[in-house]
């Protein structure tokens, strides 16, 4: 069977056409992916779930990104932990982790920020975390007031604050 110059070009035609959806695909996947490491810099996740992070000059290796910290914030809140999100978005789905990022969470946790994204960052944050994979170990639990801490913590209470100005923020 002799194949004619047009079913050539259809067939070659047809190949171009079949990769296209694909191709844009990952390049949609790439934009998010870059959208989302972009907002992990740029939000200063880093400075409290990656160790070493702030001391290194934000120059750690991404694989080193994200696993949460042992050392805890203590205030009137009791000590927290910064999570190892690495670990937690593993187990979740998108909506969960959209839900959970809309959640108040304890100081020193900016939730105000991460509560005004947009859904497109909130995605975009999600799949770049879930790329990196699963690392590291949990961060250690909340501890409440007045109970005693075990690990390094760095106490995040303000000190010598002035008078409060009678009307002042009203």
């Amino acid at each position: 069977m002799k194949m004619t110059y047009m079913s050539w070009g259809a067939l070659l035609a047809l190949g171009l056409f079949c990769g296209m959806p694909a191709r844009a695909a990952d390049g949609a996947a790439a934009q998010a992916h870059d959208r989302g490491r972009y907002l992990v810099v740029i939000g200063g996740c880093n400075d409290c779930h990656t160790p070493g992070y702030p001391e290194a000059g934000g120059t750690l290796p991404e694989k080193q990104w994200l696993v949460g910290s042992p050392v805890g914030f203590q205030g009137p809140w009791g000590v927290t932990y910064p999570s190892n999100l690495r670990l937690s978005v593993q187990k979740m789905t998108e909506a969960q982790w959209i839900a959970h990022a809309r959640t108040a969470m304890r100081p020193p946790m900016p939730s105000p920020s991460l509560i005004a994204m947009s859904d497109r960052d909130l995605k975009a944050i999600y799949r770049y975390i879930r790329k990196l994979g699963g690392s590291g170990v949990p961060a250690p639990g909340y501890v409440p007031p007045g109970q005693a801490v075990s690990t390094p913590y760095i106490e995040f209470v303000p000190k010598n604050l002035p008078p409060v100005i009678a009307g002042a923020g009203s």
